[in-house]
């Protein structure tokens, strides 16, 4: 496990780690929403094509549409 530290950063370091990892947060998301089935995306009421479209957004594209 990687293990990072942020003390000789202080006090920028917390902010900066809070944006990667609200980063790597929407990453994971939108790569979970592109591997769900057409009845899954049914289920949350959005088509493919929004599905893939969301996905293929940007990381630091995290405008609420």
């Amino acid at each position: 496990m990687l293990t990072l530290s942020f003390r000789r950063h202080a006090p920028y370091a917390a902010p900066r780690r809070a944006r990667l990892l609200d980063a790597l947060e929407i990453y994971r998301q939108r790569r979970a929403l592109a591997r769900l089935d057409d009845h899954a995306l049914q289920d949350i009421g959005i088509t493919r094509q929004e599905a893939m479209a969301e996905a293929r957004r940007p990381i630091w594209d995290i405008s609420c549409r």
